[in-house]
């Protein structure tokens, strides 16, 4: 099966060899409000993965959590550290819990969770569409190209999931036999 990121890397590389100008103001903008953003949708997963009960949806947080989004935050924070840009604050990571000490009334439940993760990715994935049409540097481009297929590629996998336990969100279907 062909992997998606290596053909995406091999389309780049090409462009990325030779000196680097400097990051501009937009990327360096897009760059660090995307690390922002990852970090804070890596806070929401791991709450959620705390309160979580479905053992499908679990094993898809600590997917997201772990090959996805922390991935995304160790680059990030290195390329910025790097290019010498100040790393935005970010709150401690969430420590694994026990959904049954929190009552009900305070916690999602299993379908908006996986609601919330969906649309979280989507938020993601138009933000590195955005990040990788203002870069200029291929090597930018190529980092939010990379993180709209692991977003892209993990959403398809989490979109049947939800199919299959009814937790998807379908908007009403268009009739224009009515009009």
């Amino acid at each position: 099966m062909m992997n998606p990121l290596e053909v995406l890397k091999d389309v780049f590389i090409p462009f990325m060899d030779g000196e680097k100008k400097p990051l501009h103001v937009g990327e360096v903008m897009n760059l660090w409000f995307y690390l922002t953003g990852v970090q804070q949708s890596l806070i929401g997963d791991q709450i959620s993965y705390n309160i979580v009960q479905d053992k499908e949806l679990k094993d898809k947080l600590n997917d997201v959590i772990n090959n996805v989004h922390k991935p995304m935050i160790t680059e990030l924070e290195e390329f910025l550290k790097k290019e010498g840009i100040p790393q935005p604050n970010s709150t401690p990571e969430k420590s694994v819990g026990d959904y049954r000490n929190i009552p009900d009334g305070a916690k999602m439940t299993d379908e908006e969770i996986a609601n919330f993760l969906a649309y979280n990715l989507v938020v993601g994935i138009n933000a590195a569409v955005r990040g990788l049409t203002e870069s200029v540097r291929t090597d930018v481009g190529y980092m939010f190209a990379k993180y709209q297929m692991m977003k892209v590629t993990f959403s398809l996998t989490l979109k049947t999931l939800m199919e299959e336990k009814g937790w998807i969100k379908i908007p009403p279907y268009y009739n224009n036999d009515k009009y």
